[in-house]
C-alpha cells in the first residue's frame, strides 16, 4: 500500500516555522531578542517566520534558545520499522 503525502515540504515548513513563532510570541521574546540569544541573524529569523526557509543549524540555534531544544533532538528518533527487511538492514 502506498503512503500519500497531503502536504508539501514548504507546507510543513511553514507549519514548524508557525510552531516556533508562537512559542516566541507566547514567551513574549521579539525577533530581534531571539536573534541576540540565538546567534541567528535577524533577517534569517524574519525570514523564517515568513516563509519556512531555514538552515539547519540555524533552526538548532533558535529551538535551543527556545528551549525546545529536546523536540528537534527527538525527531525521527521513534520511527517504526516499514518492514522487516528495514530491521535486517539496520544492523548490517
Amino acid at each position: 500500500m502506498q503512503n500519500y503525502i497531503w502536504e508539501t515540504p514548504e507546507e510543513i515548513n511553514l507549519k514548524i516555522a508557525d510552531r516556533l513563532k508562537n512559542i516566541r510570541k507566547r514567551r513574549r521574546i521579539s525577533q530581534k531578542k531571539l536573534s541576540e540569544i540565538s546567534g541567528v541573524s535577524y533577517g534569517s529569523i524574519k525570514r523564517f517566520e515568513t516563509t519556512g526557509q531555514i538552515s539547519l543549524l540555524s533552526l538548532t540555534r533558535i529551538a535551543t534558545a527556545l528551549d525546545v531544544v529536546n523536540e528537534l533532538r527527538e525527531i525521527f528518533s521513534q520511527v517504526p520499522y516499514k518492514n522487516i527487511q528495514e530491521v535486517i538492514n539496520e544492523n548490517k
